[in-house]
């Protein structure tokens, strides 16, 4: 059993912080299935209003504190399937936009997708 602890044991010394780190731990991570990202979903910003599974989309204003509110199939309807929501959202905060100042700069709301 000591012969067996001492095969499967750790190196000699860990890796110091000036020292190259051993190929299996760049094996391990490299094999690691959430290494490459593609298990991730893209935001939901970035998703194609066809691609969104929520009932209602939600987009809050963080500079005037509004919230609009649209159901999927209506958002759909009007901008089109393949439409992205970070688009859509950004749009119907723009149309009733209370913040007008004339410099486009400040004009407009800051959306914060739900």
């Amino acid at each position: 059993m000591a012969a067996a602890v001492g095969r499967n044991g750790p190196a000699d010394r860990p890796a110091g912080p000036g020292e190259e780190l051993p190929e299996e731990y760049w094996a391990a991570l490299l094999n690691d299935a959430a290494a490459d990202g593609g298990t991730r979903s893209p935001p939901i910003r970035a998703r194609p209003l066809s691609d969104i599974g929520r009932h209602v989309l939600r987009v809050s204003c963080t500079r005037c504190g509004r919230i609009v509110e649209v159901q999927t199939a209506d958002a759909v309807r009007l901008f089109g399937p393949r439409a992205v929501w970070k688009n859509v959202g950004q749009r119907l905060l723009d149309d009733t936009c209370p913040q007008r100042t004339g410099r486009h700069e400040e004009d407009g709301c800051w959306p914060a997708f739900d």
